[in-house]
């Protein structure tokens, strides 16, 4: 891809260069062709930004973020898509962050992504944002499909577990799951076990799909005709498992070390965010939970829908702590069913606390991952946001569903 393909993101930050995280994220940009920008703005405009935004600010590169978003959303900067990023640590950042994004999307049409970054953040650990973010400018057409067609496979290389599907013309005819162990193994063990229950051959799939931390080490492996990072993926998979590809939609992804939310409209991701501060919110949290009560992952659901959550104290969200606290529960007299619900609730609040502010929550909220099939997080979750939530059959192969689905734009090539 060419220098001229580049594309051009604002960057609307505060506190990445005393971070010393500006060069991981021009890295990042870099990695997938893209460039930042800095939007130009009148500085007469940074006396009366507080009043647009209805806010009280006493950083002037927060309000320097402010004004640059106003010239994004009234498009005197142009831009292809938004990246705005400011430090864990700061709690009027994150106000900041949370309108700023509120702004571009209430203004204009261009994507925006927002982080809360930490000094030790990484060009590795932006590369899925960035590349999520410019995946929705290159390839809107791409993620507008709604129909699988021809036989193609998606294999999802996630943290924990590895997933194959293959499908045909639109129907999941075979699937395969396995622990990740050694990425490359676990692609080729899952694989055929989709090969195995779909009953056809390795040389008659038309074309492959990779998603997940491996996609690209099994992507060269398959000679995949498409790579992708899991964010366009996984919430086109939701919502074509969930047959809501039409209209808005919120999805959550509950991985094993880290979890997504995003909102979706027509089958095309807009806001989203990801988490991976602490695993304390993932499916590893809940297989930690599910050991120290001496049950399968399985069963933790079964568990958490007798129990009562409020009968436990959790004092941290901290992925150890949290363990710790269920641990003392436990040594108190609570029971295993009080015990499970509590390590249901507490990975969901953090979702909702840490995540879902950032995003507009729409109905229907669709719940993918392996952690969906524990009865218990779609039932906190549901009591949490005071809706029904949405569980489509298949949600732990959403994406390698996803992959499936797109990667069949590209049979006959």
């Amino acid at each position: 891809m060419s220098q001229d393909d580049r594309v051009n993101i604002a960057l609307l930050s505060c506190g990445s260069e005393y971070a010393g995280i500006q060069a991981e994220l021009e890295s990042a940009a870099e990695m997938v062709n893209a460039r930042l920008v800095y939007p130009e703005i009148d500085v007469a405009i940074l006396d009366t930004i507080e009043m647009d935004f209805g806010l009280q600010i006493t950083s002037p590169d927060l309000k320097l973020m402010m004004a640059r978003t106003k010239a994004v959303a009234e498009g005197t900067a142009r831009v292809d898509g938004v990246f705005v990023a400011s430090c864990f640590r700061c709690a009027e950042a994150a106000i900041v962050r949370n309108e700023v994004r509120r702004y571009i999307h209430k203004y204009s049409d261009v994507p925006v992504i927002s982080y809360s970054f930490t000094e030790r953040t990484t060009a590795g650990t932006l590369l899925t944002r960035m590349e999520a973010l410019t995946t929705i400018v290159r390839r809107k057409h791409l993620l507008a499909r709604e129909h699988q067609t021809g036989l193609t496979a998606g294999i999802d290389s996630g943290s924990t577990t590895t997933k194959a599907v293959i499908m045909r013309d639109d129907k999941i005819i075979g699937c395969g799951w396995v622990p990740t162990i050694r990425v490359i193994d676990s692609a080729e063990k899952a694989f055929e076990q989709a090969l195995q229950e779909s009953g056809v051959k390795r040389d008659e799939i038309q074309a492959f799909g990779t998603t997940g931390y491996g996609r690209f080490l099994i992507g060269d492996h398959f000679k995949a005709k498409l790579v992708q990072e899991e964010i366009t993926v996984n919430s086109k998979g939701a919502v074509y498992l969930a047959n809501k590809q039409k209209g808005s939609a919120t999805v959550i992804d509950i991985g094993g070390m880290d979890n997504k939310a995003i909102s979706v409209e027509d089958g095309i991701p807009g806001m989203f965010t990801m988490g991976g501060i602490c695993a304390g919110a993932s499916g590893r949290f809940l297989e930690m939970a599910a050991k120290r009560l001496g049950v399968d992952i399985t069963e933790l659901g079964d568990l958490a829908i007798k129990g009562m959550q409020k009968k436990v104290e959790m004092n941290s969200y901290c992925i150890v702590f949290g363990i710790q606290s269920l641990v003392n529960s436990l040594a108190k007299g609570s029971t295993p069913e009080d015990v499970a619900a509590a390590a249901c609730h507490s990975v969901v609040e953090q979702i909702f606390e840490q995540q879902l502010q950032e995003v507009d929550v729409k109905e229907p909220v669709i719940l993918v991952g392996g952690s969906s099939l524990i009865e218990g997080v779609p039932k906190a979750l549901g009591e949490l946001l005071k809706i029904d939530i949405l569980v489509p059959l298949n949600s732990q192969f959403i994406g390698a569903v996803g992959a499936a689905l797109l990667a069949s734009g590209y049979v006959g090539e």
